[in-house]
């Protein structure tokens, strides 16, 4: 049996035994990721050696044909792959969507600079921290600089045997490939959480179906047109790469097998022309650092992370997203997602789901795509050199009639099962469906504040003393205070607030009663003794001269509640602050009126008792909603044809506190001491996780 056909079964093997079992160790494991990092161990050396020597073995006009050649080639290469995968959206289904709040949203984008990644400044730092580029740009330049030396053969030769050293260390570890194989997909399949294919599938299909038709059709077919190479010499060339590539989700541990294999198919066919077997031993390395196959998936993410947040990008913005998808990935891929989000006003919790899909399959498809873009770049450019390019009839004839067919059953197959899939909006359910993450008090839930059936005891000037006098620890809520405060499927009071409420009571050894007010009673209520503490306000000037506030125990940042088909207008404060025309709304434990004033001189503002008002009435013609993030996303679950935007430049982050009784300095320090506790313990943490990201916490013990 073929080593290939090995490393086949291996793979399924390995998924079987994952999905049937759901079973892994540390052994498997460590055998998988030992695999990936022996194959790691020679990929960057082979890629700087095979530089130097084929670039330095070169003479000038080599050099030249080279540049110019390969840049056709991989321009063609790279319009036609774009080109497949600008057509994915027609496939794409009408499907509501939300999600929780997430981190992603109002973490700071990471700035991409060319220069520090092209530019070695220091190239042995760039070799030990891999930086890919870096190490390209250094080898060529070392490569151009032996072109113009007499006596340089000498020297090269030893660039020569270090290859092939390398190359019969690759060759070895491939002997190995089955076992490693077999651990990597165990352990992938295993550990595959099924929560985390929600809001997935579609990705993953298209991504699929794409790959698969790019990879298996569309450019093996475009180097049987052009060479006299045939479509089984280039699965030849590139069936060990594909299998391993796409085992472990990398097509940097494979460069060395993809350029020796392709050569051992161009000796045949380069008589007189030696010196363009090596070719592939240049280009292999280079193209690993162009923005080309598996990494032009990123198009198609954020093509479906539009749809997906309900707003599609327009054809004519197609050139504008492949112009600056193109350019944004010449660097890393986790840079360029979100400064591509941005730039197209998408939602950046979308990053989030990003890292996901690569980690469950995207990875891969990206390797197998990447693996035979360079293999038919490996293939297409010393053919043009060896002037063996020829125009082939029998093969443009199966192209064109295979590629329009396949391309147009591939859409129109998953159009129409995405829109047979009874899908069901389950956003508002996962939120709705959430009990109290730990241990409950004992608790009482009232509608209304209650006639004050202990007058004497209310009227204890100490709130702790109070507490332990009536056995109860009070606490005020807010209607319509997601995700602070809100019923559950079952109908039980559930949230942030009311959880730590519940916390706080056990702690304390009482009951606790939690009463339903409206936000303007809340002094009333504190002052007089009837509630103990109130469920949080955002911290703002407002509330700070009505409310004696406790110190914060989360940070909300503010954003724009707007409809999902508007939010590109929305991302630039000046931009909202310069336009009279825009109205937004404020819920009232936001709203204070003289900063209003000062920072939106233009827009109307109005105060909303509720953040449902702008949701359910047109009254008032309100654009827009100011309000804290975590909470806007929570609200977006309910009425998912909203979003949430964070403008530019981020705004201060506001912090969530609550309202106790003034004068009571001795309960107010109790709560700060108490808050602090709670987050040292990650206490906070843990609740934030469960009820604002919607996600179990990890490693929390209850």
């Amino acid at each position: 049996m073929s080593q290939a056909n090995k490393i086949i079964l291996a793979m399924i093997a390995g998924l079987v035994i994952g999905f049937a079992s759901g079973y892994t160790n540390d052994v498997i494991n460590y055998i998988g990721q030992g695999f990936v990092m022996l194959l790691q161990m020679t990929a960057l050396p082979y890629i700087a050696v095979s530089l130097v020597f084929g670039i330095g073995s070169m003479s000038r006009q080599q050099a030249k044909r080279l540049a110019k050649y390969g840049a056709v080639s991989f321009i063609i290469l790279l319009f036609v792959v774009v080109g497949i995968i600008l057509l994915a959206p027609i496939a794409f289904p009408d499907w509501s969507s939300a999600a929780f709040y997430s981190a992603s949203i109002i973490r700071e984008k990471e700035t991409y600079n060319p220069l520090e990644y092209f530019l070695p400044a220091n190239p042995f730092y760039s070799m030990a921290n891999g930086v890919v580029p870096a190490v390209v740009v250094f080898s060529v330049f070392i490569g151009i600089g032996f072109i113009g030396i007499h006596n340089k053969r000498r020297s090269l030769y030893v660039f020569k045997d270090i290859r092939q050293a390398l190359t019969r260390v690759t060759n070895t570890v491939m002997k190995m490939a089955p076992y490693g194989v077999l651990a990597i997909a165990w352990n992938a399949s295993a550990t595959l959480a099924e929560d985390e294919m929600d809001g997935l599938l579609v990705y993953f299909v298209t991504a699929a179906s794409m790959t698969l038709l790019l990879t298996f059709v569309i450019l093996p077919l475009i180097v049987a047109i052009f060479t006299p190479l045939t479509i089984s010499q280039v699965f030849l060339a590139c069936r060990s790469a594909l299998i391993t590539g796409f085992a472990t989700g990398s097509i940097f541990v494979v460069i060395p097998v993809i350029a020796e294999d392709v050569k051992k198919q161009l000796v045949v066919h380069s008589h007189n022309h030696n010196s363009s077997t090596r070719l592939p031993s240049i280009i292999a390395p280079i193209s690993y650092s162009l923005p080309m196959g598996g990494k032009l998936l990123v198009l198609l993410f954020i093509l479906f992370a539009a749809w997906f947040n309900g707003e599609e990008i327009a054809i004519y913005d197609y050139p504008k997203l492949v112009l600056n998808g193109v350019l944004q990935l010449f660097g890393s891929q986790m840079i360029a997602v979100p400064n591509i989000l941005e730039r197209f006003a998408i939602s950046a919790s979308m990053f989030e789901l990003y890292v996901v899909a690569e980690q469950l399959l995207v990875s891969r498809l990206a390797a197998l795509l990447s693996v035979m873009f360079m293999t038919v770049l490996c293939m297409l450019i010393p053919m043009v050199i060896m002037h063996k390019v020829k125009f082939y009839t029998r093969p443009f004839i199966i192209f064109m009639i295979s590629v329009p067919l396949c391309t147009s059953l591939i859409l129109a197959s998953l159009s129409f099962t995405f829109n047979s899939i009874s899908h069901q909006y389950e956003g508002y359910q996962k939120f709705i469906d959430r009990d109290l993450l730990l241990p409950a008090a004992k608790a009482r839930v009232l509608k209304e504040p209650a006639p004050d059936e202990t007058p004497e005891i209310d009227a204890i000037e100490n709130t702790m003393e109070r507490i332990n006098v009536r056995g109860i620890l009070r606490m005020g809520y807010y209607a319509d205070a997601l995700p602070y405060a809100f019923h559950n499927k079952d109908g039980e009071l559930v949230g942030l607030d009311i959880e730590i409420g519940h916390l706080l009571a056990q702690e304390l050894e009482v009951d606790v009663e939690f009463v339903r007010i409206k936000r303007r009673n809340i002094e009333e209520y504190l002052n007089r003794g009837y509630l103990d503490i109130v469920a949080s306000v955002p911290v703002t000037p407002g509330n700070l001269i009505n409310h004696n506030l406790t110190n914060p125990h989360i940070q909300e940042t503010l954003a724009l509640l707007v409809k999902d088909k508007e939010r590109s207008k929305y991302a630039d404060w000046q931009r909202i602050v310069d336009d009279p025309s825009i109205v937004l709304g404020m819920p009232e434990t936001h709203f204070y009126e003289k900063t209003v004033k000062k920072n939106m001189p233009n827009n109307v503002v109005h105060e909303l008792s509720s953040p449902r008002q702008f949701f359910i009435s047109d009254e008032l013609g309100i654009d827009a909603m100011i309000y804290g993030a975590a909470g806007a996303s929570a609200w977006t679950l309910l009425y998912p044809d909203y979003t949430v935007v964070i403008p530019e430049p981020r705004l201060p982050e506001i912090g969530m506190a609550f309202p106790v009784q003034k004068q009571d300095y001795e309960f107010e320090q109790f709560m700060n001491n108490w808050i602090a506790m709670k987050e040292s313990g990650k206490t906070i943490d843990a609740l934030f996780t469960f009820w604002i990201e919607g996600k179990r916490p990890i490693g929390f013990v209850r």
